[in-house]
């Protein structure tokens, strides 16, 4: 069937003003929200933009899912990284088809899933992680958008980072320092890495390790991000704004000086 109308097994976006959305299946029968009910077998064969109306006769848009969705709709274990970091982060690794990604600290596989979209169909990214809880989690989140034949996980206890000649590099764990030197030998020279660190204390230490490990170019940023709110004759900033999630860490690697 033509892949803009939906189908039993389609995965769908419901849309309700102000950004209020749900991610779902037919097969789940009714959708039950705060301005109604939905008979979801009513919306097979509908058009990807089409239109429903809920008992209470609310309007609810039937659009067509993006990777972006599916991963702020995703089964969570730990916090992912937000949309505002993540951007920055995929450009200043130059993540690519065929791109061979180190990933240490995978959490609920949210950035795991734009990595792996982005290196497909020649490329890979290499897990790491210690946490199984964690590890199976962001296997089931990868499987339901396709995406799993493009990562593997290992126990970083275990095997540790056992992949030379990487393109670049991504590291979201506690004390990321004590990694820096591993990832060094998985990364190919010139090689990009990047972090995510929560507090200014971890970015202290980790910089200090940075610099005295075989890496240069090392930048820290901050990114904000605030919604308008344009509307005719009374735009305005939002009066709330996603402020401070992280800080970002960019390097890349060198090899030390030869006499």
């Amino acid at each position: 069937m033509d892949e803009n109308y939906i189908t039993e097994d389609s995965d769908i976006l419901v849309y309700y003003k102000r950004g209020k959305t749900w991610l779902i299946k037919p097969t789940a029968k009714q959708l039950h929200t705060h301005v109604g009910y939905v008979d979801l077998t009513s919306v097979i064969n509908k058009r990807y933009g089409d239109c429903v109306v809920t008992n209470k006769n609310e309007t609810l848009w039937l659009l067509k899912p993006n990777l972006e969705d599916h991963v702020a709709k995703s089964r969570r274990k730990t916090q992912i990284v937000y949309p505002k970091d993540t951007g920055l982060i995929l450009l200043k690794l130059n993540i690519f088809p065929g791109a061979q990604v180190i990933e240490v600290g995978v959490g609920s596989g949210g950035l795991t899933t734009y990595l792996s979209n982005l290196v497909r169909p020649t490329g890979h990214v290499h897990c790491y992680d210690i946490n199984p809880e964690f590890s199976n989690n962001t296997k089931k989140n990868l499987e339901r958008v396709n995406l799993l034949e493009f990562i593997t996980i290992k126990d970083i206890n275990t095997t540790g980072i056992d992949v030379k000649n990487a393109d670049c590099a991504i590291v979201d764990i506690g004390d990321p320092w004590s990694v820096v030197e591993s990832v060094w030998e998985g990364l190919k020279g010139g090689g990009n890495i990047a972090f995510v660190c929560p507090t200014i204390n971890q970015v202290e230490k980790l910089v200090i390790k940075l610099a005295n490990s075989g890496f240069t170019n090392i930048e820290t940023v901050e990114v904000l991000s605030r919604i308008i709110e344009a509307r005719e004759g009374k735009s305005r900033p939002a009066m709330r704004m996603v402020g401070h999630t992280a800080y970002l860490i960019f390097a890349r690697k060198i090899f030390p000086l030869t006499k």
